[in-house]
């Protein structure tokens, strides 16, 4: 089997101009992240506290944002219950768990972006489906791949495209 390959001879990227749209200097995530808005924050300044960890206040912070228990948080940064209620509220966590908090983050701030709302997005993850085994949406967090189908399925929903 061989395939032609089309020559462009106008010198055109034929790759969709949204890919190249950068978001605004302010990082929507990142206020679930902060007690006090962000005055402007990059992708860069997201990677740098995420390398350097976060407070636990932080992580309560976010969890209390996104109506996550105690326990449903420890669960998806993989760390034990009591070892994160161990730490003092302005001790530095280990730079896995601020990756995985920045994660949830940019997720719930995507929900939200989809669904129109933070409380119609809570109410969808939180409630089982079949697109993943009849499982709640948040109960797959625990793993990438599960952060991966969960996103996926807000882009099918986000153009009309139901399992």
């Amino acid at each position: 089997m061989s395939y032609k390959i089309k020559h462009n001879t106008k010198n055109e990227v034929n790759e969709p101009m949204a890919m190249y749209i950068t978001q605004s200097s302010s990082t929507p995530f990142y206020d679930l992240l902060s007690t006090k808005p962000a005055k402007s924050s990059s992708e860069f300044d997201i990677i740098k506290l995420a390398r350097q960890g976060f407070p636990k206040k932080t992580l309560l912070v976010l969890a209390k944002k996104i109506s996550l228990t105690i326990q449903e948080l420890s669960g998806i940064l993989h760390i034990s219950e009591r070892t994160l209620q161990r730490y003092e509220d302005d001790a530095i966590i280990k730079t896995e768990y601020a990756e995985k908090a920045v994660e949830l983050a940019r997720l719930y701030a995507r929900g939200e972006e989809v669904f129109g709302s933070m409380d119609k997005f809570k109410l969808w993850i939180k409630t089982p489906g079949l697109v993943f085994n009849g499982e709640a949406p948040v109960s797959i967090l625990d793993t990438s791949a599960g952060f991966d189908m969960v996103f996926k399925e807000l882009g099918r929903i986000e153009y009309g495209i139901f399992a």
